[in-house]
């Protein structure tokens, strides 16, 4: 049974004002579903029910990842946590090097993806199947996609020879994203595929592969392996990838150091359908068109629109007399897009970072191991926020040294340390921590504790905080 290793790392920048630095691609809903990641995971169970999931992903990301996968049917979980991205061939070669401490190093890997979009769950499951008995032969597996259409933002493998299996072939060489021009020619000539991004391999061959064609690369991350510390069973484990030796790695994908190289490389037609939800055209193709071509996400009124994908997350949308556009209403900003300019989005987000803009990092809620907060109003000297902690969860013992803050309970219990004092709150009462006082905020309840925080001061950045005691690692 294949172990699937899921890897999710990417920012989706082309996604923004959704998908942000502390909140990206993976975390987000298409629709009224799940999230990009926990589909995916819901496909790797499918796949392989009992043998264990591997999760590659930076380690801020890792309650909220535990957050989306609970209640999985069935599901072991180990951790890789990356202290910044690498790209996919370290993260999948400390994937690799966890098999084989646990002695699992013959046993086929199923790379996957946590921001693609699969709906035809049986014929993924069947495929799977076809590249894992390719995979346990010896071979390197990779899954392409017929095209649907000329795209010059995916690479292509060109097919060759029939390998036995059904819809397995022999990959001829795999093709650099190619121009308008070259993608219609492939498209024409049928013997191409857009390159999925997803593998099967043994653990075993493909570090044998590394230490022959990438060597740096497994240099690299067996130090860093041997540097990380480890905690729990080989199937519930929480690994804290070092970020001196970690660093080292070479910025490479698994395409470019292994599969481009190897000479025994297989490719898997897909028969599912398949999309990497790349942009927001991409999006808004998820779903079927009204009779004019519009795609809604929430609320909005369309008066003689055309072909406009929308998306609101809290407010209603009116459009009148406009074509071809996108847009994405979060509640701190709203893009504005012609639909054949989707792919530069990223460019925006590049001119936000110059600016240090908060909307490149966080959104107006952000989510917290404990739960999450919402930024209501800020000011000169002042920030209102709505402060939700989850049941049994707690903040850590901090202190601030620029703001004092005031907590009203608004519905739950609280448990609160201020200062040398341990208190109980219910709801409407409050408690004033002045600048400089210890202070904790415990749910202590089986229902969601929501507070209002009012803060006051001369700084109320997000930085001016002295944690001493965290039950999440941080402090």
């Amino acid at each position: 049974m294949a172990i699937p290793v899921i890897l999710s790392g990417g920012t989706g920048t082309r996604l923004w004002p959704v998908s942000r630095e502390g909140s990206p691609k993976p975390f987000m809903r298409v629709g009224d579903g799940p999230s990009l990641l926990r589909r995916t995971l819901d496909r790797a169970l499918a796949v392989s029910p009992d043998g264990g999931v591997v999760t590659v992903t930076n380690r801020e990301y890792l309650f909220r990842t535990r957050d989306e996968y609970e209640g999985a049917a069935g599901a072991r979980h180990a951790f890789l946590l990356e202290p910044f991205g690498r790209n996919t061939a370290p993260a999948v070669a400390a994937a690799a090097l966890h098999l084989a401490d646990g002695g699992r190093a013959g046993e086929v890997m199923l790379v996957l993806a946590a921001d693609h979009v699969i709906t035809d769950l049986a014929g993924f499951v069947e495929d799977c199947a076809t590249a894992e008995g390719l995979a346990a032969g010896g071979s390197f597996v990779t899954f392409g996609i017929p095209p649907a259409s000329p795209q010059t933002g995916f690479g292509y493998i060109e097919m060759g020879e029939p390998l036995g299996g059904k819809r397995a072939f022999r990959a001829r060489r795999f093709v650099e994203k190619p121009s308008l021009e070259v993608a219609r020619r492939y498209v024409g000539d049928g013997s191409f595929l857009w390159n999925s991004g997803m593998f099967a391999f043994r653990a075993d061959r493909f570090l044998e592969a590394l230490e022959q064609h990438a060597p740096a690369v497994l240099e690299a991350v067996t130090r860093c392996w041997e540097a990380s510390a480890q905690r729990g069973q080989l199937d519930s484990r929480i690994i804290e990838l070092d970020a001196a030796t970690f660093q080292q790695a070479p910025d490479i994908s698994v395409d470019y150091a292994v599969m481009e190289k190897v000479p025994n490389v297989a490719v898997v037609r897909a028969a599912f359908d398949w999309s990497d939800v790349g942009s927001w055209d991409a999006v808004g193709d998820l779903a079927r068109p009204d009779a004019l071509g519009n795609t809604v996400h929430g609320e909005a009124v369309l008066v003689d629109a055309r072909n406009t994908f929308v998306q609101s997350e809290t407010r209603i949308v009116a459009a009148i007399g406009v074509d071809n556009l996108i847009i994405v209403d979060t509640p701190d900003a709203l893009l504005v897009a012609d639909r054949d300019r989707a792919q530069d989005v990223k460019k925006v987000v590049e001119q936000l970072k110059v600016r240090q803009h908060e909307s490149v990092r966080l959104h107006r809620t952000v989510d917290r191991p404990w739960g999450t907060y919402t930024v209501l109003e800020e000011g000169e000297g002042f920030k209102i926020k709505r402060i939700v902690v989850k049941a049994g969860r707690s903040l850590s013992l901090q202190m601030h040294h620029h703001r004092s803050e005031h907590w009203i309970v608004v519905s739950g219990s609280a448990k609160v340390v201020n200062g040398e004092r341990e208190i109980i709150l219910n709801e409407n009462e409050s408690t004033y921590i002045p600048a400089g006082h210890r202070h904790r905020l415990e749910n202590p309840g089986v229902l969601d504790l929501v507070i209002i925080e009012v803060q006051s001061g001369s700084y109320l950045g997000e930085d001016d905080i002295v944690r001493f005691s965290d039950q999440y690692g941080r402090a």
